[in-house]
């Protein structure tokens, strides 16, 4: 009887003590990231992790850690009061990933596995001379390849150059990636793409002689 009264009450005390820890729980959110330039994980990259407060009053930074060889990054924090979570990856001559993660998308049940990619940096020198320029030369050209929608990327409309034309337009681009445009002469038969590939780190450029 006194064994069966000592496992009720040890018992009553193990459901005690996790009813206690049912409301705590950490979030793991942890997963890889790709430099899709070389196709290999990222490593050296500076990786932190914020929190904006319900209601979006403040952001704070919760952890940082730097990528090694593997590019495998790895958080644990506690669930608090938070809406959403932001992700930032940086590196220099790499494009920096920020990644909104909302509260709502997490589970305490598992890791949260998010996979990223980022690319280096690269330019092209859109390279334009006019040989025989007139008063009124035009050359029309359009974007067809290339990087869009970042601070530095160039139009995707088409771009008109008018005249005596001896100019360099610079675009920035994913390293290791086509950049590519078509071109008009106005009242000519010279069309036609140009492109080129873009290293990473460095500059290519793309001459038209017209």
């Amino acid at each position: 009887m006194k064994h069966l009264a000592l496992i009720t009450f040890s018992a009553l005390l193990l459901f005690s003590f996790i009813g206690c820890k049912k409301g705590v729980a950490d979030f793991t959110l942890t997963g890889t990231i790709t430099d899709n330039s070389f196709s290999a994980p990222l490593s050296g990259a500076t990786v932190k992790l914020y929190a904006t407060e319900a209601g979006g009053l403040s952001v704070e930074l919760i952890a940082t850690t730097t990528l090694g060889s593997d590019g495998i990054y790895s958080f644990t924090f506690e669930r608090g009061k938070t809406e959403t979570y932001h992700l930032s990856v940086s590196k220099t001559g790499y494009f920096e990933l920020y990644e909104d993660i909302p509260f709502s998308d997490l589970t305490i049940e598992e890791d949260n596995v998010r996979d990223y990619a980022t690319t280096t940096k690269s330019w092209v020198e859109l390279r334009f001379i006019n040989t025989s320029p007139l008063t009124d030369d035009v050359l029309q050209y359009i974007k067809q390849e290339g990087k869009s929608d970042c601070a530095d990327c160039c139009t995707d409309g088409d771009v008109y150059l008018e005249g005596a034309i001896d100019t360099s337009i610079y675009c920035i681009n994913d390293g290791n990636s086509e950049y590519r445009y078509y071109y008009w002469v106005h009242n000519s038969t010279n069309q036609g793409p140009k492109s080129a590939i873009t290293p990473p780190f460095d500059t290519v450029q793309i001459l038209l002689s017209y």
